[in-house]
Order: C-alpha cells, then structure tokens, then sequence
C-alpha cells in the first residue's frame, strides 16, 4: 500500500515538466505561424532564391551515382 501512494506522488510530480514543455511547445509554434504569415513574401523569394542551388546540388549527386 505505501508503494501505491510513492508512485501516485512520483507521478503528480512529473506532470508539472510536462505541462511546461506542452505551453512552451505551442507557444513556440504559434510564433512560427505568425512569423511565416507576416513574411510570406520574403520566404517566397528565399525559397524562390534556393532552387537553382538545390539543382545544381541535385545534379552533382546524381552524376556521382551514374559514375559507380
């Protein structure tokens, strides 16, 4: 019986981090949105800015496949 209660407190005690990790995790994703939402223009033109270097990478390991 009094290892029924030490685990009930052990699991009362741990709730709490949880808790705090759960709030700073959605805290954290609804400043992401508001960030994406407020500068969607400028990610465009940076993903728009990426695509030639990301082919030319594309290229480089595709030709490195076709040489083995």
């Amino acid at each position: 019986m009094a290892e029924e209660i030490k685990k009930e407190d052990v699991e009362k005690k741990n709730i709490f981090p949880v808790i705090f990790k759960v709030i700073l995790g959605l805290v954290f994703l609804t400043l992401g949105a508001w960030a994406v939402y407020s500068w969607w223009g400028d990610i465009l033109l940076l993903v728009k800015g990426c695509i030639g270097p990301f082919l030319i990478l594309a290229g480089i390991i595709t030709l490195a496949i076709a040489r083995d």
